[in-house]
């Protein structure tokens, strides 16, 4: 049986990977990994958010219908005006989202009236939605401007 030459025995020494070359491999494929498994992450947390933002912005659309659709009548005997912030109270609800455990959301609602103009007759109705998400508090707000029903 013949001995391998020293040139064969180089060429078989160098088919190998190195302890150093597999450790860089590793690191780089850990951080690839690791910025994957983060966007991944950020893109659900802004998803749960948007989740949120969404019902809350529903609850104060649903608040303002409710104003829109009091009563306010100038010109009846005697006129009636419904539309004051004493008939809409502060509320607090749940956001209506996908929950998991614990984590549900509630959202505080309040509306305000202020009259803009008496001759013709003109209200500023603003509807706020204050709902925590991540250590904050976010708002969602409308206004609109109603005139009496006529």
């Amino acid at each position: 049986m013949e001995m391998p030459s020293l040139a064969t025995r180089s060429r078989f020494a160098c088919s190998g990977l190195t302890l150093t070359e597999v450790v860089v491999s590793l690191a780089i494929g850990g951080i690839v990994f690791g910025g994957i498994l983060r966007g991944y992450l950020q893109a659900a947390r802004r998803a749960e958010w948007s989740a949120c933002h969404l019902a809350a912005h529903s609850l104060a659309l649903q608040q303002l219908e409710n104003v829109r659709a009091a009563k306010w009548d100038t010109q009846a005997a005697p006129p009636v005006d419904r539309l004051v912030a004493a008939n809409f109270p502060e509320t607090e609800d749940l956001l209506d989202v996908p929950v998991a455990g614990t984590n549900a959301v509630i959202a505080t609602t309040r509306v305000s009236i202020s009259n803009v103009s008496a001759n013709p007759p003109l209200k500023l109705v603003r509807v706020e939605t204050v709902w925590p998400f991540g250590g904050r508090l976010y708002t969602n707000r409308i206004a609109t401007y109603r005139a009496p029903d006529q």
